[in-house]
């Protein structure tokens, strides 16, 4: 199970890098939200998840780490924000350059 979890996030990384390497703004705006999305999970599982295991602390012997739930979803409220603002950066140079290029240069074939 663990390499096939890591082999997911290493294509979800790898094709968050490839949309990032596009040159138009919607391609970049999904690549930098599913490499979030790979980071999200990598981190997930540096918690070792284990299945009926509690959550609260005093109840078992053993217990699941608070610590990187509490990084991922702060991770994905950060995230968010990023894409709203992303996304309010494109929407503005698309009305001002009038090109969704990221370099705002059309390219001539």
């Amino acid at each position: 199970m663990e390499a096939v979890f890591a082999i997911t996030l290493g294509i979800m990384a790898a094709s968050g890098v490839y949309l990032l390497l596009r040159a138009r703004i919607f391609p970049v705006v999904m690549g930098l939200t599913l490499l979030s999305y790979a980071v999200n999970l990598f981190i997930f599982a540096m918690g070792r998840l284990g299945t009926g295991v509690p959550a609260v602390i005093g109840k078992s012997t053993e217990y699941g780490d608070p610590l990187p739930q509490a990084l991922v979803l702060t991770a994905i409220v950060i995230g968010f924000a990023m894409t709203a603002f992303v996304l309010v950066l494109a929407l503005r140079g698309l009305g001002e350059l009038r090109t969704d290029h990221v370099d705002g240069q059309e390219r001539r074939k």
